[in-house]
């Protein structure tokens, strides 16, 4: 098991979040055979497209499973509502054939198991992605990929998150038969290591007194972008808002002005495009734009924020979430807060 930092804070969220390397180590050496099924099964099945389910901050893994789909699997993806099966009992016939990908960390959410029901009643084949295999939600499921997170008591998700995403990653690159993201996955111990070590805590003091700020992202890093704004929410009540880096020129870029944060989590790949023209915008701005990815896109950024860039697109978007969540304790508790139990919220969310 991986320890925390040296004389980092012994909160249950940095904790768990220092585990996240090496349970997913185990997580792709426990799951290789089911998942390599699972992708062949996927592949003679050959649907027209794909859905995802879920809430909160399996929410975001499900928009990562939409661009991990979409850009190679070449299968369009959507999201499905739960209260579309939950409250209105009105989910498509056209879901008979379907993959429908069920994401909970606790496999216990009503609405959740009420919506894959009614989509499984309608012929789709749901494949739940859960950390607890022995929940309801994979009970009802055809295929069920465990995370193998272990047991998270933290309210705020690290560890199962991160899990998640390399589970995502592990069954959209056996689906596709991606040589290169199969090879890439081989290393996801080392990369998540050194990311969990990259000290990110720098950002605090630019961040200590925010209220609102915006955090960008783009292909593999915009779901990444909404996990970090919504632990932002979660942990530190500030009001963060993620924008694609694309998007956030069409009416956002006006909110932001002298001495605002814009943390920007910056891809590897081709939707790096256009990035650095719009950290200069932001900076002309006086805005204080923290960044992580390549040096050439970064470098107008009051801080840049360490990253390991010689690493496959997709690891490196989920590097980016290990070592943010250690920024988001440092914040959390430099304002005075709790990062294990936010006021309001509870670990399984019981939304009808």
């Amino acid at each position: 098991m991986t320890k925390a930092t040296p004389n980092a804070p012994d909160t249950r969220m940095s904790r768990e979040a220092h585990e996240a390397p090496a349970r997913c180590v185990e997580q792709l050496r426990r799951n290789a055979d089911l998942v390599r099924e699972a992708g062949r099964q996927l592949r003679d099945l050959a649907p027209p497209f794909a859905a995802t389910l879920a809430r909160g901050s399996s929410d975001q893994a499900a928009a990562f499973a939409k661009f991990l789909l979409e850009t190679h699997a070449r299968v369009p993806a959507l999201s499905h509502a739960p209260s579309v099966g939950s409250l209105y009992h009105a989910t498509s016939p056209q879901f008979a054939g379907v993959p429908l990908i069920a994401i909970s960390q606790s496999g216990r959410s009503p609405d959740l198991l009420a919506a894959a029901q009614d989509a499984r009643d309608k012929g789709a084949l749901v494949i739940a992605v859960v950390n607890d295999s022995e929940s309801p939600l994979a009970d009802l499921a055809q295929i069920v990929i465990p995370v193998h997170a272990g047991p998270e008591t933290s309210v705020a998700a690290t560890k199962s998150f991160v899990c998640t995403l390399v589970a995502l990653a592990h069954l959209v690159a056996e689906w596709s038969q991606d040589e290169a993201l199969l090879a890439a996955l081989e290393t996801t111990g080392e990369v998540l290591e050194a990311a969990a070590g990259a000290d990110w805590t720098t950002a605090v003091d630019l961040l200590k007194d925010a209220e609102e700020m915006l955090v960008l992202g783009r292909g593999p890093t915009l779901p990444i972008a909404g996990e970090a704004a919504l632990k932002l929410k979660e942990t530190s009540s500030v009001h963060a808002e993620a924008f694609s880096s694309a998007e956030v020129a069409h009416g956002p870029m006006t909110l932001v002005g002298e001495g605002d944060p814009v943390l920007v989590l910056a891809p590897l790949d081709v939707a790096r495009t256009g990035m650095r023209e719009r950290l200069e915008d932001f900076a002309s701005r006086g805005a204080k734009v923290i960044a992580a990815g390549l040096a050439e896109d970064v470098e107008p950024a009051a801080l840049v924020l360490p990253l390991q860039t010689d690493i496959h697109p997709v690891l490196g978007a989920i590097a980016q979430i290990q070592s943010f969540y250690g920024l988001a304790e440092a914040l959390s508790l430099a304002r005075g807060r709790n990062p294990d139990n936010p006021p309001h919220l509870n670990k399984v969310t019981r939304t009808l």
